[in-house]
């Protein structure tokens, strides 16, 4: 009884996972009902999409933003020096609804000034609208995408609204890590449905594949120019906003927005690399920012690698009524069957929820057989991270600590 008693006790923290993501993790409330438009004229977006190196994703997504319903709006594509045809493809999409399309090359990347940031805020110098969506070169926009998104910040009176897609994972890597880093940032940031308060600015946070600012709220935070030496942008300018009283909401549009941030492992690892460690400071208190990465390896390597490893030690011989002492000692077998008995028990806690996370991202429910998997690269990720800090390589360009820059 004794032995059941520790078994469950043991459990514990994978039941206060499932319990506290049952409680705490809100479907975000989605569009406002349609209703009919005002009469007086709807105000102008510009679309920026910064776009280096996106020769492949480029014509798919602006083939989806021109078709909009949305009825006044230009897309401006600013083609941040990218080595393949980014431009070239970008020139060939007609202008559809939209008033323009307008594709501008980059100007060189000046010093203190990351990628995206750079080309953004170009972007925005030669915007025209009031309102301004900032997204990204790999997203699929659905043709009423825009105009609910400007109807939720009007409805809601906001400064900014930011939206949660659907991400597309279709090789093996893709649907065996990415879950990972969402149910990580899912847990870290679980209440997304209320506006952010001033006083929990660092709580805050956007989706740089879709953000919506008003012109007035993004020139009196300051823009990108503002952030131009963060690699996770779109987080800082968020926590800006809050912290400066603007009101951000986020909505859920998985039916309306999709994205396909990475391709392959080497991207995958990249990608995340470059955000892990800047994320994890910019997240936390200051007193708290050290101890966030070394607690993210444990709860991928103590939450989802050890019961496996305890449990195939165990069917192996290694751990269990057999292994002690060829099975002499009673002691050491009735603790060896606890050990398994709990890793048995932990395992089944986790299967359980990675597939229910496999069901949200609409990945075949097998995958969540590969959860080992996916913890062994995210942490072997989160450790990269650490390990580089602010010195980041992202699309053939480096980024030193202080924010400089160079092509590679």
């Amino acid at each position: 009884m004794l032995d059941w008693l520790w078994i469950a006790l043991g459990l514990l923290p994978w039941v206060a996972v499932l319990v506290f993501a049952i409680l705490r993790v809100r479907a975000l409330p989605g569009f406002p009902p349609d209703r009919p438009r005002p009469a007086s004229t709807p105000p102008l977006v510009s679309v920026i999409v910064p776009a280096r190196n996106e020769e492949h994703n480029i014509a798919e997504c602006l083939a989806t933003l021109v078709v909009t319903d949305y009825p006044r709006f230009e897309v401006v594509i600013v083609d941040d020096q990218s080595t393949d045809r980014t431009g070239e493809v970008a020139r060939t999409v007609p202008a559809g609804n939209a008033r323009r399309v307008e594709v501008i090359r980059g100007e060189p990347l000046p010093p203190g000034w990351f990628g995206k940031p750079w080309a953004c805020w170009q972007g925005y110098r030669r915007a025209a609208g009031e309102i301004l969506l900032f997204t990204d070169a790999d997203t699929r926009h659905g043709t009423h995408l825009l105009a609910g998104a400007v109807a939720a910040l009007e409805a809601e009176q906001a400064a900014a609204v930011t939206v949660l897609g659907r991400q597309r994972l279709v090789s093996f890597w893709e649907r065996t890590v990415m879950p990972q880093m969402m149910l990580a940032l899912v847990l870290r940031f679980a209440n997304l449905s209320r506006p952010c308060e001033p006083r929990s600015w660092r709580s805050a946070i956007a989706n740089g594949q879709f953000l919506l600012l008003r012109r007035s709220a993004y020139e009196a935070v300051g823009g990108h120019e503002a952030v131009r030496g963060e690699v996770a942008e779109d987080l800082r300018l968020a926590q800006e906003l809050c912290r400066t009283g603007h009101r951000l909401v986020i909505r859920g549009a998985e039916d309306h927005l999709e994205t396909r941030m990475y391709r392959s492992l080497s991207e995958i690892l990249e990608g995340w690399t470059k955000n892990i460690a800047t994320g994890g400071q910019q997240s936390f208190p200051p007193w708290a920012a050290p101890f966030a990465l070394p607690l993210l390896v444990v709860y991928l390597l103590g939450f989802w690698l050890l019961p496996p490893a305890v449990l195939g030690a165990a069917l192996a011989g290694a751990v269990g009524p057999g292994a002690a002492s060829g099975g002499s000692d009673a002691g050491g077998a009735l603790f060896g069957g606890s050990l398994a008995a709990w890793a048995a028990g932990a395992c089944g806690l986790s299967l359980l929820m990675w597939s229910a996370v496999c069901h949200r991202l609409r990945v075949p429910a097998a995958n969540a057989l590969l959860y080992p998997i996916g913890a062994a690269v995210a942490a072997v990720i989160v450790i990269r991270s650490a390990i580089r800090g602010q010195r980041i390589e992202w699309k053939g360009r480096w980024y030193g600590g202080s924010g400089g820059s160079g092509d590679s």
